[in-house]
């Protein structure tokens, strides 16, 4: 009886260092990420030296030009849709006969 009583009272305790545990893992990974030069830099005043080049981003807005003729010709792309709808249809039937 004696043992029950000191689970109950210490689960309570043993979640709440579980989650300070975990919340304060969250913040080595920052941590973890400086260098001894960043973080003798960010200890002093800031560095002179030059800024370093961004990184270079894709070309979202240059798109390229339109092309002048369709990519499928309109006889084929009829051919195309004509053969899907007939697809389409057979399976339709299918499944009708299926229930």
């Amino acid at each position: 009886m004696l043992a029950l009583r000191d689970l109950k009272k210490s689960r309570p305790v043993c979640g709440i260092l579980l989650l300070m545990v975990l919340a304060l893992g969250g913040c080595s990974s920052q941590l973890a990420d400086l260098t001894p030069a960043d973080a003798q830099a960010h200890a002093k005043e800031p560095a002179k030296e030059p800024a370093k080049e961004p990184v270079g981003y894709l070309p979202v807005h240059d798109l390229p030009p339109d092309r002048d003729q369709a990519v499928i010709p309109p006889e084929q792309r009829a051919k195309i849709e004509a053969e899907l709808a007939a697809a389409r249809d057979r399976q339709n039937v299918a499944a009708k006969d299926a229930k």
